[in-house]
């Protein structure tokens, strides 16, 4: 998973709305450093030991965060020139890198670059031990072999909503006890389930991301009457912003034809039974510690935008999003570069989570409201994502024709600005959706108070990607493992 740190004005941004300046970012970087343990910085991490550390990355948090370690692309000469060809293309687009670009080595997540809002190429930190993927799994995992006590987890539990005794005071979770009951699941059972309900001592924090933490707190009666009413739920606390204010980025993908396939792909299978696997389980090498990006370049869609709001990443392969069935096209294409642009720091923030039924079982309505549907009144993202279509022409354009024999999407004879905005409204997606229970007044829409209680409530918290009132970043996971350690900090604060 790509690891990149928010930008700085994000924080402080959400300080700025709620007033809280325990949010800005001078304080919510040390939760980023508390939770990273930096691999890719080995000078930097002997540095820091005796003092001198400018990069301010976190050194012995609970996450390790690598690069990639592909050996076999150094000796692909398509590859190698088609880096070459990009790099250059890079500098004559962005520039010569800054005094601080140099002194990060192309480092996202260093500080010097994150203060500054830089720009222009960079490698994409992965969250893997010894090339191997981690994340919150791992994590929670360690802590219930540490502490079995004090951690247990329910599998085949599916949560149906907030229990409450005393008026408005959370006292705990109801749940289904069976396996696939939700029926998002494409296997979903028709089995009936058993009811329980688990007691809090303390509080109760639901976790259910941007989807289903406002799903459940709809089901509990908190969110808009008109939406409750409609689905038989009776009102408790009428929120109107409960699942309001859905947001993400939008992604589309550019896909060129190569001359000749990789090299270093051949005979890939991407199973256990191929070479490169054999490579990656014996040595910890090779094309399996990656996941396929090639560069990456960060980049305003406008001169004079606050904060770089575009990412675009090149892969090795036919890339053309997180469809049913994806993955099989990229087990068959050998011979494929995909630029994917990703738009972040969006406008757009129409999009709603809405129940359509007081069956738990029942999937929510999940409408992005995407461009036009939107609040993005002006445009501005539909454009942005254009400029970045046109950023990465650019960027391959001196690999044509001797590496590129054709651009397959959206396709060389998509050019003006309308062909290529309806190619985006027909083509993009996103998969960081977030916002839906925001940090904020009750006046304005806020769901939270910004130590994350649910408003008008008692021991109720909500700690996942929901809580944002605009997305951080161009890649969230970061910011959501550091509102984490936040939230944890501010929970043990009130037990005191």
């Amino acid at each position: 998973m790509i690891f990149m740190a928010p930008n700085n004005s994000d924080w402080d941004q959400i300080a700025d709305l709620t007033g809280d300046p325990s949010w800005r970012a001078a304080a919510m970087w040390e939760y980023f450093r508390r939770v990273e343990d930096c691999r890719h910085r080995p000078v930097r991490r002997f540095w820091q030991n005796l003092g001198i550390d400018p990069s301010r990355h976190g050194w012995d948090g609970w996450l390790p965060t690598e690069k990639a370690a592909p050996e076999e692309a150094i000796a692909d000469g398509q590859l190698r020139e088609a880096i070459a060809k990009s790099v250059s293309s890079t500098l004559e687009e962005l520039g010569a890198p800054s005094l601080a670009r140099l002194e990060a080595l192309l480092d996202p997540n260093d500080w010097r670059v994150v203060e500054r809002d830089e720009v222009g190429a960079r490698y994409t930190p992965l969250t893997t031990d010894n090339h191997q993927r981690v994340g919150s799994r791992e994590r929670l995992l360690s802590v219930r072999a540490r502490h079995p006590d004090r951690l247990h987890i329910e599998l085949h539990a599916l949560a149906t909503r907030a229990v409450f005794a005393d008026g408005n005071r959370a006292a705990g979770v109801e749940y289904l006890k069976g396996e696939r009951l939700y029926a998002a699941d494409p296997g979903a059972s028709a089995a009936p389930g058993e009811l329980r309900t688990v007691r809090a001592r303390r509080e109760v924090i639901l976790a259910g991301g941007a989807f289903n933490t406002p799903q459940l707190l709809m089901l509990s009666g908190i969110g808009d009457p008109d939406v409750l009413g409609r689905a038989g739920v009776q009102v408790r606390i009428p929120l109107s912003g409960v699942g309001r204010n859905l947001q993400d980025r939008y992604e589309v993908p550019v896909v060129n034809r190569m001359a000749r396939p990789w090299e270093m792909l051949a005979g890939a299978t991407f199973t256990t039974g191929d070479a490169q696997y054999r490579e990656w389980a014996q040595h910890k090498r090779g094309i399996y510690t990656t996941n396929g990006a090639l560069m990456s370049v960060v980049q305003r869609s406008t001169a004079g935008k606050p904060v770089p709001d575009l990412f675009c990443y090149a892969v090795l392969t036919d890339f053309r999003g997180y469809q049913p069935g994806y993955s099989e096209q990229i087990r068959k294409r050998h011979d494929c570069l995909t630029w994917v642009v990703l738009k972040g720091h969006t406008n757009n923030r129409g999009g709603w989570v809405r129940i359509v039924s007081a069956n738990p079982r029942v999937r929510p309505e999940i409408n992005f409201r995407y461009f036009e549907e939107g609040t993005d009144g002006s445009g501005d993202d539909l454009r942005a994502t254009v400029e970045g279509i046109r950023l990465v022409r650019r960027l391959s354009a001196g690999m044509k024709p001797r590496l590129i024999v054709e651009e397959e999407l959206p396709g060389d004879r998509v050019a003006s600005d309308d062909e290529l905005r309806q190619y985006v409204r027909d083509h993009a997606w996103g998969h960081h959706a977030s916002c839906t229970c925001a940090i904020g007044p009750e006046a304005g829409g806020g769901v939270l108070t910004t130590d994350f209680r649910v408003h008008r409530t008692e021991r109720l918290r909500v700690v996942d990607a929901s809580v944002f009132p605009r997305t951080p970043g161009l890649f969230i996971v970061s910011a959501v493992y550091m509102i984490g350690e936040k939230a944890a900090d501010v929970m043990i604060g009130a037990a005191k």
